[in-house]
């Protein structure tokens, strides 16, 4: 099923970045994101990934081009540390949002509680601080005070990079199935394809250099999307073609 409108959520149109003029991080580049979709973006380190994300999201504006987004979208970003306040429990680190955007107690209450819910944490988690909590459940709590503003746009900084293969697997799993109950458009930034191919509705492979086209790769697994997906032949094929559409666009194997 087509989960994607003709009208992009999100839109860079020939967009350039630099933050001097010996260095330019992104030259005159184009990007759609139609709603509801989900897509994986991929390149070397230093390529701009974040930078997208950050020019989408509304935290940098470029030196020159457009960026495309409804005033009325509420967007949220995860970034690869989950950045929690250390004094304040699970429950208070996923109301904050809420707080300082002076939401009222009640719907507070309700939007936490099913932000809870999505991640799957248990009562007597929501006590807890930081310090008490694994890695991943600290990510967890991060991807929860995302979604707790209910956000039209859900952007994701590799927010997985610091956890072991097997959670890492496992917050795949449950971040497309938050996906698929919220219908949420998202871009998620990794550096592992497998990661990349497993979320994604399409794959960018964004090159090394400026004023350089992006590849983009269509997924075209249905959803839901299992586990047993990952060892699929198919799924091993696609993922290898991204790779190497990684390794062209780095200049390590010849087109």
């Amino acid at each position: 099923m087509d989960r994607t409108t003709t009208h992009p959520a999100l839109a860079l149109d020939r967009t350039t970045v630099a933050f001097d003029p010996d260095h330019i991080v992104l030259d005159q580049v184009d990007l759609e994101i139609a709603t509801g979709e989900f897509v994986g973006l991929v390149g070397p380190s230093g390529c701009g990934k974040s930078t997208v994300l950050r020019l989408l999201a509304g935290l940098l504006e470029p030196n020159s081009g457009t960026i495309h987004r409804s005033e009325s979208q509420r967007i949220a970003l995860v970034f690869q540390e989950p950045n929690l306040l250390p004094w304040r429990t699970v429950e208070e680190n996923i109301r904050l949002p809420l707080e300082l955007s002076g939401t009222a107690a009640t719907e507070t209450r309700r939007r936490v509680d099913e932000s809870l819910e999505l991640i799957g944490f248990t009562k007597a988690d929501v006590s807890k601080r930081p310090r008490e909590l694994s890695g991943g459940m600290r990510m967890r709590v991060s991807l929860a005070r995302a979604l707790v503003t209910r956000p039209d746009v859900l952007l994701l900084d590799e927010p997985f990079a610091a956890l072991d293969d097997l959670l890492r697997e496992q917050l795949n799993e449950e971040l497309l199935a938050i996906h698929a109950t919220r219908n949420t458009t998202a871009v998620f930034v990794t550096h592992n394809v497998s990661e990349a191919v497993f979320l994604s509705d399409r794959v960018v492979v964004m090159p090394p250099g400026t004023g350089q086209e992006f590849t983009e790769v269509p997924v075209e697994f249905p959803r839901p999307r299992s586990a047993s997906l990952r060892a699929d032949a198919a799924f091993a094929r696609l993922a290898g073609d991204v790779s190497v559409c990684l390794r062209q666009a780095s200049g390590e194997v010849k087109r």
